[in-house]
């Protein structure tokens, strides 16, 4: 395993592993000053993030149609946070992706619950934006910042 960072040049068949559900291998990094350089650091794997987006599909949270968003975020949120709270040490940028995942299921829920959203796609997502605006805590990955920014 080689360990390639700013001070260590050359390449090698092995310069990543996966490790408890983080990948480390080289990426920028920012010092304190701004400056870009690279850095040896972990991330959520790719096998990690295949498991979380298979477990968020799991949920079926468009088919529940009988239940509200507090109902939902109430059912949802205990998991979420705790992916972020562990993967989202570091390098919490590469969750991202699988949190947007989440969004997208909730647009799916409020088209799905509510007749006039259905077929209405941007509609649906401007509605989570109020709520979000309203409840900005009502979901961990809002809390991040991510989530619908209409409404």
């Amino acid at each position: 395993m080689y360990c390639k960072d700013d001070d260590r040049g050359g390449s090698y068949e092995y310069e990543s592993f996966d490790f408890l559900g983080y990948t480390f291998r080289p990426r920028l990094s920012m010092n304190k000053y701004g400056k870009t350089f690279v850095n040896f650091s972990p991330a959520i794997s790719k096998q990690a993030a295949n498991r979380i987006r298979k477990e968020i599909r799991s949920w079926r949270i468009h088919l529940r149609s009988d239940k509200t968003i507090t109902d939902l975020a109430r059912m949802f949120n205990a998991h979420v946070q705790g992916w972020v709270n562990y993967y989202g040490r570091y390098y919490k940028s590469a969750m991202y992706p699988f949190l947007r995942n989440m969004e997208r299921f909730l647009t799916r829920w409020v088209m799905r619950k509510y007749k006039r959203f259905q077929g209405y796609k941007k509609r649906a997502r401007n509605w989570l934006g109020c709520v979000r605006k309203r409840e900005p805590r009502l979901f961990v990955h809002w809390r991040l910042g991510l989530g619908s920014r209409f409404g």
